[in-house]
């Protein structure tokens, strides 16, 4: 029972001090000039994916890269199958109205790359700095059609970043600032430790572990921002936050986690779970080409699928 508790307790102060990261840093970057445009395509992606690259490094460095590579492709297929599927469920997503097409491009040439740097056996610190040349081309390009944008003057409609707050007090920023940068790395320490005794009570190994467990937990807020959207009918913004939280996971946590310590790839993440990452990611094809809604049916498809993959994984 501890296990639990200090994977779930761990789980509950990571998306916490995540959230206070995200707003911390939001509003510390538009009280010193920063456009909210430019803060929403960088800031909040990355504060959004803390707890993710958190738990990525501290299990490198801790010798578990099981959990460290498990937990970006198990997120990865997480966030196609469940994030998506568990909101079709409650509401049809308008996604044949979406332009996502250049975005999603990228993620799957991304997981490309990704595949073939772990065929290498190994992710070195140079297959790091090429995860991470490719997330930069990525930020200039997102940053180049922001720009496009706002010189056609149609930035207007677009929200401002989550918990962006133009009158927050210098003393309140500095607290979320704290809280997060506190928080993240005793939450990720926690759900590792959890992680690990309870892959060991079940005989079950840390990659497994990564791949579900782990991955579930650090795709929830993807999967309470999708809810969100679809209550508020912004398709575009489940399925771009689908594929902008792919992309950076596969560019960004496992290049930084790469950079600080070599990650070795388990031979089975290279028979199943990678190509079960590429088949979800290949499944968006229908909604970004096709221009096909995510209706209940497609809902119920990919739910059913996510669970038949866990069921399978925990075998």
């Amino acid at each position: 029972m501890i296990e639990w508790l200090y994977a779930g307790l761990g789980l509950i102060i990571l998306l916490l001090a995540g959230d206070a990261l995200v707003k911390g840093a939001v509003n510390l970057s538009l009280r010193i000039g920063i456009p909210a445009l430019i803060v929403s395509l960088t800031i909040v992606a990355f504060g959004t994916s803390a707890p993710e690259l958190l738990i990525s490094t501290t299990a490198a460095l801790e010798d578990k890269p099981g959990i460290a590579l498990g937990n970006v492709i198990g997120s990865n297929i997480a966030n196609v199958l469940l994030v998506l599927g568990v909101p079709a469920l409650i509401s049809t997503m308008q996604s044949s109205k979406c332009e996502s097409r250049s975005s999603y491009l990228q993620m799957l040439a991304g997981s490309v790359l990704f595949i073939v740097l772990a065929f290498c056996g190994t992710f070195t610190w140079v297959s790091g700095l090429i995860l991470l040349a490719a997330l930069t081309m990525t930020l200039i390009w997102a940053l180049q059609h922001a720009r496009a944008h706002i010189a056609m003057g149609e930035h207007d409609d677009l929200e401002d970043p989550e918990g962006a707050d133009p009158d927050m007090p210098w003393w309140k920023i500095t607290v979320y600032l704290g809280l997060g940068l506190i928080g993240l790395p005793l939450g990720a320490e926690l759900l590792l430790d959890g992680a690990v005794s309870i892959a060991r009570l079940f005989g079950i190994s840390e990659t497994v572990i990564g791949l579900t467990l782990v991955a579930i937990g650090t795709s929830l807020p993807e999967l309470a921002t999708t809810v969100m959207a679809v209550l508020r009918r912004q398709a575009d913004v489940a399925l771009g936050n689908v594929i902008g939280s792919n992309m950076f996971n596969l560019l960004a946590i496992i290049g930084v986690t790469a950079v600080v310590s070599p990650i070795p790839v388990d031979p089975e993440l290279l028979e199943f779970d990678i190509w079960v990452m590429l088949a979800a990611t290949l499944l968006l094809i229908p909604f970004v080409f096709l221009k096909q809604n995510i209706t209940r049916l497609w809902g119920v498809l990919l739910t059913g699928l996510y669970v038949a993959y866990v069921l399978t994984t925990l075998h």
